[in-house]
């Protein structure tokens, strides 16, 4: 049984690791992995590339999750059959409230559950939450590197241009009324996994943590503001393995 690979991920069980860092680009998996110690190529499947290497000698995969919740909580749920007791989400994401930044980091608390996935793992009224020592562990690297960052409560959604144009949807009135909720309410960002991650984490026994990368924030565009793009998730990548670097060193005592 454990050389047979499980049908998303093309890993077997065997190959599992417990502790994990998901992107969700699989483009961006060789990059994180350059961080780790002896790191190479595991497999390929669909939206699932993964690498493995070590971190204080410890595997630790590096998985990409594809876009939204229902990939990611198949990635989930598969690493969690191979053995996964810890994993650190690393996105991006678009502010909302006016302090975040293109370039800021945010380390999410909680997630908005405005996706569908979770509701097949929880009934609605159940917090997307993330794990306290995972966050904590993240504002410590955050905080040793120096690195703006925000730690609160983000919106997760399915529509990526649900959002961004969502005056040409049928629904615009239940999108840009929720939006406006969201702002009230002092959500940090919105995008589209963690909540998802959050939730199937708390099912499965997995300690769940998010780091994400502010690319542009449209709100400080719309009050003039002329922030430039910023695509370069370096800092959001180095809080997360410096981050599971503490985690592991905790784990051991």
């Amino acid at each position: 049984m454990n050389n047979e690979k499980l049908f998303h991920i093309n890993i077997t069980r065997e190959q599992g690791t417990k502790y994990a860092i998901l992107p969700g680009d699989p483009d961006r998996v060789p990059k994180i992995a350059a961080y780790l110690d002896n790191a190479g190529f595991l497999a390929q499947n669909r939206e699932f590339t993964s690498y493995v290497g070590e971190l204080l000698g410890e595997r630790v995969i590096v998985m990409s999750t594809g876009i939204g919740g229902a990939s990611a909580a198949i990635a989930l749920e598969e690493l969690t059959m191979a053995g996964l007791k810890t994993a650190i989400r690393v996105g991006t994401c678009g502010g909302i409230q006016e302090k975040v930044v293109s370039g800021d980091l945010v380390i999410a608390t909680a997630a908005v559950r405005m996706e569908g996935t979770s509701r097949e793992y929880a009934p609605i009224e159940f917090p997307a939450s993330a794990d306290f020592d995972v966050t904590r562990a993240l504002t410590k690297a955050a905080l040793k590197n120096d690195f703006r960052y925000h730690t609160g409560v983000v919106q997760s959604k399915d529509s990526f241009y649900g959002q961004h144009s969502p005056e040409s949807m049928p629904v615009s009135y239940e999108l840009m009324n929720k939006w406006e909720a969201w702002k009230k309410l002092g959500v940090l960002a919105s995008e589209m996994e963690t909540a998802a991650l959050f939730t199937v984490g708390a099912v499965r026994g997995v300690k769940m943590g998010c780091v994400l990368h502010s690319l542009w924030n449209q709100e400080r565009k719309k009050l003039g503001y002329k922030d430039g793009d910023n695509f370069d998730t370096d800092m959001a990548v180095k809080t997360a393995v410096d981050a599971l670097k503490i985690l592991i060193s905790e784990d051991r005592k």
